[in-house]
């Protein structure tokens, strides 16, 4: 562990604790609606938290001068967001005794969170040089169209035939939950889709740390996918309960996505030539 920095470690502990009472909860069959509460607010800390470090530490990585460090800034800022909307979410389970607050001001944070995450994504494509690729390769941009459509069959019978029954709006729904429904899961597609593409085109500029930090942000956005896909299938079936699966879904791919963020979080040897390849590729 010697690569992994300070803000690192203290967020696996943390995940680790939050995954300890995620099972107490599950072997004791969520017996305190109270306690499954905590679990939702105490969750919504890691990208609450991690994206507030986030976003102070991409100025290290020049900021908006950088294209590393617009990436770092805005999937930053998505996290953030998130943690937000997880907050207000506990508002409404606490203090007004909503226990599943969807759709609510809670989305206020949720749903542009995904919009933030897909513009980091799209830097980071810059900073990784699949950009470069994806202009000098005929086989890039054959991936760059097929990855796409061989993640939409999927999406389509995951989101569609099997949480909706093959009913857009099924009977009985109000319009703005189908339209969230479809929305974040969508936007999920949209980001993970960006990143596959990135994953098989980007070049080896980063070191290998900063590889491996890439790996886990595209890994949460893939979790986040799946996450959404199974809130919108329990939610839509009315069997959704805080703290269920789906939440630690939910949480595990916050927690990868932030603790990728985090490994920019220190100055790295290389973060001059980091800089320079994020600005030329902005440049270019």
């Amino acid at each position: 562990m010697k690569n992994i920095n300070i803000y690192q470690k203290s967020f696996i502990a943390f995940f680790a604790s939050l995954v300890l009472y995620w099972s107490y909860l599950s072997l004791n069959h969520h017996q305190s609606q109270n306690l499954d509460y905590w679990y939702s607010l105490v969750f919504g800390f890691v990208p609450l938290f991690g994206g507030f470090i986030g976003m102070e530490k991409a100025w290290l990585w020049g900021g908006f001068k950088s294209a590393v460090g617009k990436a770092i800034f805005f999937f930053s800022l998505g996290l953030t967001l998130w943690g937000i909307g997880e907050t207000i979410w506990s508002y409404y389970n606490f203090i007004v005794g909503v226990a599943a607050p969807y759709p609510s001001l809670a989305d206020l944070g949720f749903a542009p969170s995904i919009f933030f995450w897909i513009l980091g994504t799209a830097y980071l494509s810059q900073a990784t040089g699949a950009m470069f690729a994806l202009k000098k390769s005929h086989k890039a941009k054959f991936v760059a169209i097929a990855a796409p459509v061989l993640l939409l069959i999927p999406s389509y019978f995951l989101q569609v035939k099997l949480a909706r029954g093959g009913e857009l709006i099924p009977q009985g729904e109000t319009l703005t939950k189908a339209i969230l429904d479809i929305a974040y899961p969508f936007g999920d597609f949209l980001a993970l889709t960006f990143a596959a593409v990135i994953f098989i085109l980007s070049h080896k500029y980063l070191g290998g740390v900063y590889r491996r930090a890439v790996i886990f942000l595209l890994s949460g956005l893939a979790v986040m996918y799946a996450a959404d896909t199974v809130f919108s299938y329990t939610t839509t079936k009315g069997t959704y309960y805080n703290a269920d699966w789906g939440d630690l879904l939910l949480a595990f791919g916050l927690f990868l996505m932030t603790y990728g963020i985090l490994a920019f979080a220190t100055t790295p040897r290389a973060t001059a030539r980091v800089r320079d390849i994020g600005t030329a590729s902005e440049e270019s």
